[in-house]
């Protein structure tokens, strides 16, 4: 499928989960900002030196910078794309549509205490940082990943208080973009209620459906 996806949700929603089995199950590139600027830094790109000075004086990379990565890989990209984590706010959005067409937003929606309980529950191997939760994915032995064997752990981030900071930041963020897809006619709404595999066939219809 030949389309560029937007996929929103809201920490905890398994938007990371659900983008991977995308790509692997249908082909998708999954474009994601952060490993975008990681290679750029990472290869001394002339995008990524800029990116870098930001980074080193513990900036925010400027928007104009962000979509010119993200330019910059679609063109060099083939087939159905998958945005992960971009656009994060309106402007970005706006700057995005200046040179390539959104076919379809996917917003994943899951309840807040929901979603509070699946960050506090969920732990992270030290080692390959591998995302486990102890009720819906949990390991098959105690405290080790299933993959390197690495011990896991709860990140600081993931306490009920920090948690609910993290949601309240990301609503405000993501209402206007929602709005704004909502008014162009591509946005659907994916309930992100229960296990992967039922979520992931309601995206799966949502794309289908388009």
């Amino acid at each position: 499928m030949d389309l560029k996806i937007v996929l929103l949700g809201p920490p905890g929603s398994g938007k990371g989960t659900q983008t991977e089995r995308l790509c692997a199950e249908l082909g998708f590139t999954k474009i994601s900002t952060g490993d975008l600027l990681r290679e750029a830094v990472r290869n001394n790109t002339p995008l990524g030196v800029k990116a870098k000075g930001y980074m080193d004086s513990g900036k925010l990379v400027p928007n104009e910078l962000v979509v010119d990565l993200v330019k910059e890989k679609l063109k060099a990209v083939k087939g159905g794309v998958i945005l992960d984590g971009f656009p994060r706010s309106l402007e970005q959005a706006q700057l995005l549509d200046k040179f390539t067409k959104v076919d379809l937003v996917v917003d994943i929606v899951v309840n807040e205490d929901n979603l509070v309980k699946r960050l506090t529950m969920r732990r992270t191997c030290k080692d390959c940082s591998c995302v486990y939760h102890l009720e819906y994915n949990p390991p098959k032995v105690g405290d080790e990943c299933d993959k390197c064997h690495g011990p896991l752990y709860q990140r600081s981030d993931d306490t009920e208080r920090t948690v609910r900071e993290r949601l309240n930041v990301y609503k405000e963020s993501t209402l206007p973009l929602t709005k704004y897809y909502q008014e162009k006619g591509i946005l659907k709404q994916v309930d992100g209620e229960g296990d992967i595999a039922e979520v992931y066939k309601r995206i799966l219809k949502a794309i289908k459906a388009k």
